[in-house]
């Protein structure tokens, strides 16, 4: 399994992180709704901000297009909050823009394990 490249580091002012949404809520046709667990697995969500180099945009989208295969394959990624190393993929593929002097990559992607 491949790995979050090194060279790129994860800006944590932009950093984002919610728990799993893992429930599912069927109405009752009296009382309250009920609400179980849907599965013993969930994906959680994170996204951050990149800001980058040109030799760096270069090394993420090779990372994402030709590594991944355009982002279908999962990669390890040190968590940013944990710091823990995790199981992660693109929930879709990063947008870069162009700064003055860097630029900027938002990425989306969801923790499997």
């Amino acid at each position: 399994m491949a790995n979050w490249p090194t060279e790129l580091k994860i800006n944590r002012a932009s950093y984002k992180e919610s728990p799993p949404n893992n429930s599912i809520r069927s109405n009752m046709e009296t009382g309250p709704d009920k609400i179980r667990r849907r599965s013993t697995a969930a994906i959680r969500p994170i996204s951050f901000m990149l800001f980058l180099t040109e030799d760096q945009i270069d090394i993420l989208d090779d990372f994402y297009v030709t590594t991944l295969y355009s982002g279908s394959l999962s990669f390890n990624l040190v968590h940013p909050r944990t710091g823990a190393t995790v199981e992660a993929r693109f929930v879709q593929p990063p947008e870069y823009s162009a700064e003055e002097t860097m630029h900027r990559a938002s990425c989306s992607l969801e923790i499997l394990s």
